[in-house]
């Protein structure tokens, strides 16, 4: 006889239900988030057991442990599987048997389960990304506190590196005492970061090796040596995607379609997307616009532009994105570099 597991976890524990072939529920037991308690449950079920898990911030150490005892995993999309159990009430009760027969009926709306060297190595850009998010605030919050008191800095395009600090370190004695105090402890926090970053970009070249899909996706405009790994290993098996539209979606840059009575609104894009990824082509999406000048007359700097004269930056980058996310997809199914799109529109650069 076949079982049908449906484990509910939360931080601390997790409430398993078993469903079998009869449609049955014929145990329900809350397992503590104790490694042995785990193991020790996980031992007594039958062997080769399906387990549905949602998707929670902690599920690495669960997939390992089920994986070890010779069960089989399925992480499953938390959003779409309450939809598909319709269920207006939400119990760790209701949950798991939801789980359960889902898994049963063979409609468990599933998510991709990375290997675990890939879990692992993922870390590393991820870490790096948040890096770059804390000196990109403590950057903002510097140019902000010399806006304040209209300290400008006009002539250099960087004040954090060269002539441009020197010329911000000089400037502090414009500030009042309390606010160049906290300017100077921002700057050595901000020296920290940029430490933390470089180790982080060393650690990566060490350990992750590029290979010939991160080489074709550095010839991606906008596009390095980090963001083609982190594009990479977030990406994974560029066959679990069944066109680029989908890939584009995963990215974070499709948005909403609501379309009714002959009227059409796209949205915001919905908050269950890979978040690094997103980031990643929106990076990338950015270094389009600092370089348009040396990228010329080409088809992601026509594209923003066009995009840009009608809905503004934040759209124009989000296409751009999008476009770049789509280009990946096709780059690694189909083994080619990137390929500069036929279009003959000129483009006029916009300054800034």
């Amino acid at each position: 006889m076949n079982y049908y597991i449906g484990d509910d976890a939360h931080k601390k524990y997790s409430l398993f239900t078993v469903l079998d072939d009869t449609g049955k529920f014929i145990l329900r037991e809350r397992v503590e988030h104790e490694r042995e308690g785990y193991r020790a449950f996980l031992r007594n079920l039958p062997p080769c057991s399906e387990i549905a898990l949602e998707t929670t911030g902690n599920y690495y150490w669960m997939i390992e442990e089920i994986e070890q005892a010779g069960h089989i995993a399925w992480l499953t999309h938390a959003r779409k599987a309450k939809l598909m159990n319709g269920q207006i009430n939400k119990t760790d009760k209701l949950d798991a048997e939801g789980l359960a027969r889902l898994l049963k009926s063979g409609t468990l709306p599933t998510v991709w389960i990375p290997p675990g060297e890939l879990r692992d190595q993922r870390e590393l850009p991820r870490m790096r990304l948040v890096f770059v998010s804390i000196r990109t605030r403590l950057k903002n919050r510097i140019h902000a506190t010399f806006a304040k008191y209209n300290i400008t800095f006009e002539g250099v395009s960087d004040i954090f590196v060269g002539k441009g600090r020197r010329w911000l370190e000089d400037s502090l004695s414009e500030l009042p005492p309390e606010t160049r105090v906290s300017v100077q402890e921002e700057l050595g926090l901000l020296d920290q970061v940029e430490q933390f970053i470089q180790q982080a970009e060393q650690r990566i070249a060490e350990i992750i090796k590029q290979d010939h899909a991160m080489q074709l996706l550095d010839t991606i405009p906008g596009v390095g040596p980090i963001l083609a790994i982190t594009i990479a290993l977030e990406m994974g098996d560029v066959d679990r995607f069944p066109n680029r539209e989908k890939f584009a979606s995963y990215s974070g840059k499709v948005p909403r379609v609501i379309s009714s009575g002959g009227r059409t609104y796209h949205g915001r894009v919905l908050p269950d997307v890979n978040r690094y990824l997103k980031w990643a082509f929106t990076e990338a999406a950015n270094a389009i616009v600092l370089q348009q000048h040396r990228l010329g007359d080409c088809h992601v700097t026509r594209l923003y532009h066009r995009i840009y004269r009608n809905k503004g930056h934040a759209r124009a980058i989000t296409a751009v994105g999008r476009h770049l996310a789509e280009a990946a997809y096709q780059m690694l199914k189909y083994n080619v570099p990137y390929q500069e799109p036929k279009t003959a529109q000129p483009v006029t650069f916009i300054q800034g």
